[in-house]
């Protein structure tokens, strides 16, 4: 740093892959291998909890239970909006009144 106090000074870290992501690959590659179709089982779970939904092979049900399903869904849409290089369009007021 230079001393500019007006300034923002960066701070990066190299980006890692989250737990939230390898849980989610494992158990996807799990339920594949099973002959499950893994987006709609991982779905029954996320929405349900039931952790039924996942099987047990490769201790799936055990990996995916470590976490929240709020940290699963984080990652989720987090993936999906990188992946998407969405931009939200601006918000303006005018917009607003006609919802």
């Amino acid at each position: 740093m230079d001393g500019n106090l007006n300034e923002t000074a960066r701070f990066s870290i190299p980006k890692e892959k989250s737990k939230a992501n390898e849980v989610l690959t494992r158990v996807y590659a799990s339920m594949k291998e099973k002959g499950y179709d893994p987006v709609n089982q991982i779905v029954g779970y996320l929405i349900s909890g039931d952790p039924t939904y996942i099987t047990s092979y490769n201790n799936a049900r055990y990996l995916i239970r470590m976490l929240e399903r709020d940290e699963l869904l984080e990652e989720l849409v987090r993936f999906y909006m990188e992946q998407n290089d969405t931009t939200p369009p601006p918000y303006e007021e005018a917009d607003a009144a006609t919802r």
